[in-house]
């Protein structure tokens, strides 16, 4: 979805900074009732401003989130905004999406392809870097652009942007025997319509040697309502085995609105999963991950991965060190059954597999 310019002279408040007060202000009330997942994207918060005021915090925030904004915008739906508590700027959810200083200071070993992307294409919108499995680009649009994304910086207009554009990469998956799982990414795949959706992995399931279909995505987790009949129908209207990855690092990302979307897709047969991301202000404790791994279990979804922090640039305050990761782990093992303990892993380029750290 893209970013749109949101026009902050077409309301009044204010906001007191530093050298003063600052007006207007633009709207911080959400919708309502919300008539469906495309209106939550559309009305999505895109100024730092928006966000602030919404949430009552301090206003010294203000202006290094604008400036960090420039460099990768802000985008939050009113769904997951609901879920922050007002007038905390350490709220877990918020430090995930709220524009930093911290994000303009280059760090060494921080670069704008963190995990080899570029290496791994295939064409465009392709890529591959384990063997088995093929990964498509589908968008560069996203739920919410999260400040520790590792394709802060990916060049999206390079790849396809309508359902013929795909075949290039169909054909080089068919061509393959040895693919038979393909991964749909992004950006995220969710933000794209049920029929566009259905009608890749229509394509997909007519290649032979391909047998299961796994979906990345934050959509469920960000915007509950995205989980329809339209999309558990083409999930299941193939002969392909769906396997559903949500991504969330903190049990407040969970609400009796997630809970529900999350129900309807296990009671249809999908397996699903979760990826998080170990970050440092965020779920940096072992009692952060431990209710984060008992909330997923209790909503049937299985702990798959914490990642150490792909080292992309703008995001090292979010980096923990790697001896505080494993000890993280160990305390976990010890509070959580077997099965409810995540793997701890990292990706690093040109590796034919993630690294299991623990």
């Amino acid at each position: 979805m893209p970013i749109v310019a949101f026009d902050r002279n077409s309301v009044g408040g204010t906001i007191v900074g530093a050298s003063g007060p600052e007006t207007p202000a633009p709207p911080v009330a959400p919708p309502l009732h919300s008539p469906s997942w495309h209106s939550d994207l559309k009305h999505a918060l895109r100024d730092p401003l928006q966000l602030i005021t919404a949430l009552e915090l301090p206003a010294h925030l203000l202006q290094p989130a604008r400036e960090a904004a420039h460099t990768f915008p802000l985008f939050a739906p009113w769904p997951y905004i609901a879920r922050m508590t007002k007038g905390d700027p350490a709220d877990p959810l918020l430090r995930q999406v709220l524009p930093l200083a911290d994000e303009l200071t280059d760090q060494p070993g921080f670069t704008s392809d963190a995990v080899g992307d570029s290496a791994a294409l295939l064409s465009p919108g392709l890529l591959q870097k384990y063997h088995g499995r093929a990964l498509l680009i589908t968008t560069g649009a996203c739920a919410i652009h999260c400040r520790y994304c590792f394709r802060r910086e990916y060049p999206y207009s390079d790849s396809p942007k309508s359902p013929g554009d795909w075949q290039p990469a169909l054909d080089q998956i068919a061509a393959d025997a040895t693919i038979d799982e393909v991964i749909l990414s992004g950006g995220d795949p969710l933000t794209l319509t049920d029929g566009h959706l259905a009608d890749l992995a229509t394509r997909i399931a007519a290649i032979p040697h391909v047998q299961r279909l796994r979906i990345h995505t934050r959509l469920p987790i960000i915007i509950p309502s995205r989980v329809t009949n339209e999309l558990i129908a083409w999930l299941r209207g193939t002969r392909l085995t769906p396997i559903f990855v949500i991504h969330a690092n903190h049990a407040n990302e969970f609400d009796d609105t997630t809970a529900t979307a999350l129900a309807r897709l296990s009671d249809s047969g999908i397996p699903l999963l979760n990826q998080s991301v170990l970050l440092r202000g965020i779920n940096d404790t072992a009692q952060a991950l431990i209710n984060l791994s008992r909330r997923l279990i209790n909503l049937r979804v299985t702990p798959y991965y914490l990642h150490q922090l792909d080292r992309v640039r703008g995001a090292s305050h979010f980096e923990v060190p790697h001896c505080l990761g494993l000890s993280l782990i160990e305390e976990m093992r010890r509070a959580l059954p077997g099965y409810a303990v995540p793997r701890y892993v990292q990706e690093l380029p040109g590796e034919e597999h993630k690294i299991v750290l623990a």
